[in-house]
Parts: C-alpha cells; structure tokens; sequence
C-alpha cells in the first residue's frame, strides 16, 4: 500500500467515524458509507489521471 492510499484510508476512517460520533450513521450502516467515502476521497485525492503503465514488449 503506498502511503497517499494509507492516508486515503486514514483520511476515511476520520470522516466516517466523525459521521457516527455526530449521529449521522449508525453503525450498522459502515459498510456501504465506508465504501463510498472512500471512492469519494480517491478521486479528489487522485483525480482523473491516468495510471501509469507499462509500455507493451516488442514482439520478438
């Protein structure tokens, strides 16, 4: 895992447990919010670039 997923995770966490702390979620609802959450914070973290990619091996 590198460490911009680690703090995506952690950053996760915060917000989600902050919502259940506020009374917003309940805990049984978690799952899904986590998900979410977590896609939400990937994209603006990471945007829409591209992932970076091996270029093919030329055919022998």
């Amino acid at each position: 895992m590198t460490s911009i997923d680690e703090q995506i995770l952690k950053a996760t966490k915060e917000i989600v447990v902050k919502f259940i702390e506020t009374g917003r979620l309940s805990p049984s609802g978690f799952g899904e919010t986590f998900k979410s959450v977590y896609r939400t914070v990937e994209k603006t973290v990471k945007g829409n670039k591209p992932q970076a990619v091996e270029p093919p091996k030329p055919a022998k």
